[in-house]
């Protein structure tokens, strides 16, 4: 893609706003799902899944039967939360290393109400429940394999869907309307008439007066787009670019004026060539011409090289340079120059030089 096309695509807001957000959110979602998932550190012991929990307790109990430590009985009771007393009956029923007196001790140290053991506690133990998600895991939407890929799809599934709305209202839907609002044409391409039938020559004749003419299309008297661009010998940087814009609010393309080629060293730069260029939406590539100093235009060298930029014009004063593309038309005319003077050649370099930009669509 032509770098001038690719820079007004990135000054349109209709391309930039979308793009922006859609590219934006799934970098966000691929980050904080795929690559940096969310990591929880200082959980308490609820949070644990539920085998860990009961190794937990199992701990705790023994460590606690062993040192006769309340307080530490008591912390791993609170530790726990609203999973303590079902833990309590599964480590009961599945002790391991652990004897009943051991947890019978620990659970009146902490106030906990046990079953007692003829109560049929173990079967309800004995069949192994699919372990449920934490809070923490519902709200973030990942479990212990991983993130909801599930989940995650959807989310991109849903932008790429409001994506393909924004651009069908802020592109496709202003594209459509003006083809609608396009008058209908004959096969020779003059504007329908009413026509009615002539049933004595059997025959359609078309219903306008004889002295009828297709109408001639004309240029608009009033330009699309008009600027103002002046250089003044110092601003080594000059590089004026313009966006050329329909009165609906349309992009059509983009205009401008830059420093083409130099002579002599030392600051400030001595300006001896610009580019005048064009750049339209519906074509390819970028129309160049290239305004040349006296001296450059008769340089034979000068001029050969420039040549391969565009088009070599003298710069005169009121000179018109026309430059077309498939859908514009601008014409940059010469409102006032100056060359400067030192050491250089005579004509060599612009002291001033101010163009004025009309744009017409073609």
């Amino acid at each position: 893609m032509d770098s001038e096309k690719f820079k007004a695509l990135l000054k349109d807001f209709r391309y930039t706003i979308p793009a922006g957000i859609i590219i934006g959110l799934i970098l966000g979602l691929v980050i904080g799902w795929g690559i940096w998932p969310v990591q929880w550190t200082d959980a308490a012991a609820e949070h644990l899944r539920p085998d860990l929990r009961e190794d937990y307790l199992r701990m705790a109990i023994f460590s606690a039967a062993n040192t006769n430590n309340v307080p530490l009985a008591n912390s791993t009771w609170t530790e726990l939360g609203d999973f303590a007393g079902e833990t309590l009956e599964t480590v009961k029923a599945n002790p391991e290393f652990l004897t009943q007196d051991q947890i019978n001790q620990f659970a009146t140290v902490v106030g906990a109400e046990v079953a007692p053991e003829e109560a049929p506690i173990v079967e309800e133990t004995v069949v192994a429940e699919e372990p449920q998600p934490t809070k923490e895991e519902v709200m973030t939407g990942q479990d212990e394999d991983g993130p909801n890929w599930l989940l995650l799809g959807g989310l991109c599934a849903g932008l790429i869907l409001v994506a393909g709305v924004m651009f069908y209202l802020l592109v496709l839907r202003g594209s459509l309307a003006k083809r609608d609002d396009v008058e209908p044409l004959d096969i020779d391409g003059s504007a329908k008439t009413d026509v009615g039938f002539d049933e004595d020559a059997n025959r359609y004749a078309a219903t306008i007066a004889p002295e009828y003419e297709k109408p001639v299309k004309q240029e608009p008297a009033v330009p699309v787009a008009q600027f103002m661009t002046t250089y003044m010998v110092g601003d080594d940087l000059y590089d004026d670019s313009f966006s050329v814009d329909a009165p609906t609010g349309e992009f059509l393309g983009e205009c401008g004026v830059g420093i083409s080629e130099t002579v002599g060293v030392g600051e400030p730069k001595h300006v001896t060539a610009f580019e005048v260029w064009l750049f339209d939406k519906n074509d390819i590539q970028t129309v160049t011409k290239v305004v040349m100093s006296a001296h450059a235009y008769d340089d034979d060298k000068i001029r050969m090289r420039l040549e391969s930029k565009g088009e070599p014009i003298l710069a005169e004063p009121g000179k018109q340079v026309l430059l077309e593309t498939a859908s514009l038309q601008l014409e940059a005319r010469i409102i006032d120059m100056e060359y400067g003077e030192g050491a250089a050649p005579d004509q060599s370099f612009f002291q001033r030089l101010t163009l004025e930009l009309a744009v017409w669509p073609k």
